[in-house]
Parts: C-alpha cells; structure tokens; sequence
C-alpha cells in the first residue's frame, strides 16, 4: 500500500490563518465597523432630510463596510501572512551563508574520498536547516564531485540546483499573485452590485430622494478604491519578497 503525504506545515499555516484571519476581520466587522457605518449613515439620512443642500462628509467605516471590502480584507491579511511565512524562512536558510559548513583550512584541498566524511557534517545539521537552498547545494556538489571526480560536473550541477530552486520559489508565489489579482476583481464585483442597486433606486431620485441612490453609488466606488489601494500595497510587498528570494539564491 502506498503511503499517504505528509501534510506540510506551511500548508497548515496557511489554512489556519486563513481561518483565523475570517474570525477575526469579520468580528471586527460585525462589532465595530458596521455599527458605526450604519450610525453615520442614519446620521446622513436624517441631515438630508431636513436640508436636501447639505454636505455629507465622508467616513472611514462608509467606505469599508460593505461585504466586498471585507473580503478584500480578508484576502489581503492572508497573502501578508503567507509573504511573511516565506519571507521569514527565506532570512533563516540565508543566514546559513554567514556559515561555515564544510571547515577546511585555507590551502587544503577536497579529495573525492573526502566527501563522505564532510557529507555527514551537513546531514549532521538540524532538519530546518538541512531543507536550506545552501546545504542541499553543497550536499549534491559534494555527492556528484564523489561519483564524477569532476570539478566543471559539480559546477554545473550545482548551478542547476539552484537555478530549479530559484524557480520552485518563483511558482510557490502564484497564490499570492492570484490573490492580487482576485482583490481587484472583487472590488470590480462590487462596482457592478453597487451600480446595479442605484438603478434600482432611480424612481426614488425622479421623486427627489437621493440618498438611497447616492448610498449604492458609494458602495460601487467604495469597493472600487478599497480594492486598488489594497493591490497597490500587496504588490509591492510582492516585489519586496521576491526580490529577497532572488538575493538568497543568487548569493547561494
């Protein structure tokens, strides 16, 4: 019988976040901000009532509260968790750098039947640092250097080691694209809802009541901008982290 995957642990980081951050964003939804949303619109409603030229400012909770923003959110605080899961393993496998994994002293060198015995030192690390871009490198070069005896084999294997990883990481980054591009698309959605429900409403404006038109024209630009601004923000954060990456295996 074969034996089932293991679950990886930053698979189960990423669905408890994700159920974390559900928790906690729509708590604050429900106990503050669409409480006091809903305060400030009544509010609004009652002014233009007695005074059809009054100004409405403009609220924080207004622009956040509808169900679009929320998800926004949500999907937001989730890729900054995922980028700062990944980030964070990216620094500690990059400190291995400032390490000395294979000691030898200066002149000294590497014979093919010195690889078993500097092999055992990497496999002697800790496990989170044997899954490190840097071990596994000096692993496999020192493996092939054994079978080959070939300094330009373990050149090129090595730089092939690295180049697959530089591209593992590069595809480890397509959920958090995806997000990126699902926030907008999101915010597009609510643009068409808000749109949608304000000609819904467009006899109220012919009878001169425009605040139920002039609410769901707020939801379809409200969405709009609180999507924008949050891809604004993930990509560059983004960018942040796979250029981080991009370091750590160039410099590897």
């Amino acid at each position: 019988m074969k034996k089932a995957l293991p679950i990886s642990t930053e698979f189960m980081y990423q669905l408890f976040s994700l159920i974390l951050i559900i928790i906690v964003v729509h708590a604050a939804y429900v106990g503050i901000i669409r409480p006091n949303a809903d305060a400030v619109l009544a509010r609004q409603a009652e002014m233009l009532q007695k005074n059809n030229m009054q100004t409405t400012e403009r609220s924080v909770y207004v622009v956040i509260r509808d169900y679009e923003q929320e998800a926004c959110f949500v999907l937001m605080f989730w890729a900054l968790a995922i980028m700062a899961f990944k980030a964070v393993t990216t620094v500690r496998h990059r400190s291995l750098l400032q390490q000395d994994l294979i000691p030898l002293a200066e002149g000294v060198r590497i014979l093919p039947e010195d690889t078993r015995e500097l092999s055992r030192v990497i496999q002697a690390l800790p496990t989170y640092q044997q899954h490190g871009l840097l071990p596994r490198a000096l692993l496999a070069g020192l493996q092939r250097f054994s079978s080959t005896r070939n300094i330009q084999d373990v050149a090129d294997a090595t730089r092939a080691y690295c180049s697959a990883e530089g591209e593992r990481l590069e595809s480890e980054l397509s959920m958090i694209r995806y997000i990126a591009w699902a926030i907008p698309s999101i915010g597009f959605i609510g643009t068409v809802r808000g749109i949608g429900d304000a000609l819904g409403l467009a006899y109220q404006a012919i009878e001169g009541e425009i605040f139920g038109v002039t609410r769901s024209l707020g939801v379809a630009f409200n969405s709009t901008l609180i999507a924008l601004l949050i891809s604004i923000v993930l990509m560059f954060m983004l960018h942040q982290l796979q250029l981080l990456q991009e370091r750590y295996v160039l410099e590897t």
